[in-house]
């Protein structure tokens, strides 16, 4: 499964913490504000804050037992 910009459909990294381009981001946010989302972002993930709704943790974030 590829992974799409939310805005302009075109193709993004599978590892991007975003669900939006580059250009996009810096088109909706500004380039500052942008470059601040993305930060945060790689930061609660590489903490493990970030939970996507999958088989892996609960919905209050906790990692679910397998």
């Amino acid at each position: 499964m590829v992974k799409k910009c939310i805005y302009c459909m075109c193709e993004i990294s599978d590892e991007s913490v975003i669900d939006f381009c580059d250009k996009c981001g810096k088109n909706v946010w500004g380039e500052n504000m942008f470059k601040a989302i993305v930060k945060n972002m790689e930061t609660a993930r590489d903490n493990g804050d970030l939970c996507h709704m999958n088989n892996t943790c609960d919905i209050s974030g906790e990692k679910a037992i397998r």
